[in-house]
């Protein structure tokens, strides 16, 4: 029986009800964002915005333009931070962990710039982020040979990153990501100015890292590619929550079609 969409509701963080002994064994969310704020100026571009992730789920972060849901990325990985609220991973309050800090308790991020080292090889590239986290060379040599199988980059291996189709890249930059061993992997535009075969190879890899036990939260422009590989996802409107659901359900909601998919939208696949 399908999952009913849900409005979003704001968290009440001010007086936490002790847990019960069932509460106890639900399983928490891996990253957990809760009433998140953020100002510019005078102007309040979040207002109270929550969403979760667990592991091995997809979730989406979506909205029009203006909507907030990058300011709201951006204070989950802790590119900015909150004014008030929240951010919670496996548990611990990160709220005010810069975010190199955040990637060693295991949060990885996938810029929508490119963030390759363009004058080195794609080993290079793999071996120069493994410095950080295998302590000898042939632990390094290793896992970054392990790496360039895994995501089929064998045939670039000793090629200079600049070489690399979007594809190429892509893959190369998930891969590095993946050196450091994320448990959440959060993919800022991913499908940004790249051509419909490289997007279904990155929707591929993205199922592959799921599927694996990692916790993946996506924000993207291009809306049905980024459905179409959810789990479910968030729809933000004027800096808050306006609903939450499977893409089907989302799709068929008037309020989020009004609001953010438009009449013309095409939902037809996930029917």
């Amino acid at each position: 029986m399908p999952r009913r969409l849900r409005k979003s509701k704001r968290l009440n963080l001010k007086k936490p009800t002790p847990p019960t002994a069932v509460q106890n064994r639900i399983k928490v969310p891996l990253l957990d964002a809760r009433n998140l704020v953020k100002n510019f100026g005078a102007r309040r571009v979040v207002d109270g915005v929550n969403f979760t992730v667990e592991p091995g789920e997809i979730v989406g972060l979506l909205g029009r333009n203006g909507a907030g849901k990058t300011t709201s990325f951006r204070m989950a990985i802790g590119m900015l931070e909150a004014d008030e609220g929240e951010v919670h991973f496996d548990g611990r309050n990160v709220t005010t962990q810069p975010m190199h800090r955040r990637a060693r308790f295991g949060m990885g991020y996938l810029a929508q710039e490119p963030s390759v080292f363009r004058g080195m090889t794609v080993l290079e590239n793999l071996l120069a982020v493994l410095e950080l986290h295998e302590p000898t060379a042939g632990g390094r040599k290793n896992k970054a040979r392990e790496l360039i199988e895994r995501f089929g980059l064998r045939h670039k291996a000793e090629d200079l990153a600049e070489t690399c189709s979007g594809g190429e890249r892509r893959r190369l930059e998930i891969a590095r990501a993946m050196a450091c061993k994320p448990r959440l992997l959060l993919l800022d535009e991913p499908f940004a100015a790249v051509d419909p075969h490289t997007v279904e190879e990155l929707q591929g890899e993205v199922r592959r890292l799921a599927k694996s036990g990692i916790a993946i939260l996506v924000t993207d422009h291009n809306v049905q590619q980024t459905l179409r590989i959810c789990d479910r996802a968030y729809i933000l409107h004027e800096g808050r929550n306006l609903a939450e659901g499977a893409p089907k359900e989302l799709i068929n909601d008037s309020v989020v079609r009004q609001a953010y998919l438009a009449s013309t939208f095409r939902g037809d696949e996930f029917d």
